[in-house]
């Protein structure tokens, strides 16, 4: 029987060039041009308002500063490559962005907003003269459970609800922070490597380029400039840094966690550099790794896809306990600094995939620092304070009850404002 765990992060840890939304938008596109067989001449996505949120403000990779659903869809259906799903974009030419910008401008797509959906949702239709040919994703970003072509079924899940995706993948709910803390001190690290060895160097890379080179408001480079290269702080710039560079362009692929790019960022690039500064094994660096990730994922799964949660906070969470394990911290220090993680900053907003993303890696990642050092000399947040409970694991539920159930209606206010300007 295959390791559970290990399939898990295979079917998390994927690389992915760009923000995963619009991403998504263009890989159902270029199914949809696909399966039509020609040019489209005119295109309708219809898209849930997590999606819409995801894509106003993020430049879609491969285009000079180009953004929004209809860049997405039209460049997916122009120049992409859906065999390569997250990295649908790579062989974009300029050829490819200079007939995008002239289908920009005859206003050849429509975008409606899906209603009475939730969470993930894309519909891309594509038309040419009496052809049609259309694909639907939901709550997997390469999740395709319709295509159609001439109104006639070729592809359909069953059944088609909230869980369609996610039924082809492994149950996530074995997971538990005990248990992935005993599973990674166990396992044989030889077999961690070639699931997480990708995430180091595509990670870094991207974090380096975003350092070298100015993007968006520069989080990382201006964090190292103002307050150093100590461990702490090289820690924040370099998940900063990476996600300086994804949202505004960066052509470079990134490992994602739980759908998301930033995710990946957070939970990989701060535990790589503490393990470099602490000069630790490469096998110790697998498993913190493995910590992270699948910590991540644990919480990341009660929460849904996207929501109106943060999801560097739970990203951090498994930033946190790596980087106490790093530091040969007991269960009890780890599982504190998770719930002091969750104590200071359960309250940040999504608000869509933009610059200021950054931002909230850097001040999610700084939490997680202080967490663990406040954990370590047995400071922590206790019981009733907030939405903490006695132990790890009804934190957690109680922190996801609220993401997912009780910040719907903030979800729907944040993208009414976001409409609105």
């Amino acid at each position: 029987m295959k390791d559970l765990y290990i399939q898990v992060l295979e079917e998390e840890l994927v690389p992915a060039l760009g923000c995963t939304e619009p991403i998504a938008i263009a890989y159902a596109a270029a199914k949809a041009r696909e399966v039509l067989g020609q040019m489209p001449e005119s295109m309708i996505v219809e898209c849930s308002g997590n999606v819409i949120k995801n894509v106003k403000g993020v430049t879609v990779p491969m285009t000079p500063g180009m953004k929004g659903i209809e860049t997405s869809a039209i460049l997916g259906a122009v120049g992409g490559e859906a065999s390569r799903k997250l990295e649908v974009l790579t062989l974009v030419t300029d050829e490819h962005i200079q007939e995008t910008k002239e289908k920009l401008e005859k206003k050849i797509c429509q975008v409606e907003l899906a209603e009475g959906v939730e969470g993930l949702y894309i519909k891309v239709l594509l038309r040419a003269g009496q052809e049609e040919a259309s694909v639907t994703l939901k709550d997997c970003h390469t999740g395709i459970i319709e295509i159609t072509k001439n109104q006639q079924i070729l592809q359909q899940e069953s059944p088609i609800d909230v869980n369609a995706a996610q039924n082809r993948q492994v149950d996530r709910s074995f997971l538990s922070i005990q248990g992935i803390y005993d599973y990674i001190r166990q396992v044989d690290a030889e077999k961690l490597k070639p699931v997480l060895e990708d995430q180091v160097t595509m990670n870094r890379a991207i974090a380096e380029d975003g350092l070298a080179n100015p993007y968006g408001a520069n989080v990382g480079k201006t964090l190292l400039e103002l307050y150093g290269d100590a461990v702490d702080n090289k820690a924040k710039a370099y998940a900063a840094s990476g996600s300086d560079a994804r949202m505004s362009g960066c052509s470079k692929p990134v490992v994602i966690n739980s759908g998301s790019g930033n995710q990946g960022l957070t939970v990989s690039l701060p535990v790589i550099v503490f393990a470099e500064y602490l000069e630790v094994p490469e096998e110790t660096l697998y498993r913190a790794l493995a910590l992270s990730n699948l910590i991540s994922i644990h919480i990341k799964t009660g929460i849904g896809k996207l929501s109106a949660f943060c999801g560097a906070v739970s990203a951090s969470c498994g930033a946190t306990a790596a980087i106490a394990y790093l530091h040969q911290a007991s269960f009890p220090v780890i599982a504190r600094s998770i719930a002091n993680t969750l104590a200071n900053t359960s309250g940040i907003v999504c608000d869509g995939a933009k610059a200021s993303c950054a931002a909230k890696i850097a001040s999610s990642v700084d939490a997680a620092i202080l967490s663990f050092r406040l954990a370590e000399k047995d400071q922590y947040f206790e019981a009733g304070d907030g939405l903490l409970k006695e132990d790890i694991e009804e934190t957690i539920r109680s922190v996801c009850r609220m993401a997912k159930i009780g910040m719907k209606e903030t979800d729907v206010e944040i993208l009414k404002i976001m409409i609105e300007s």
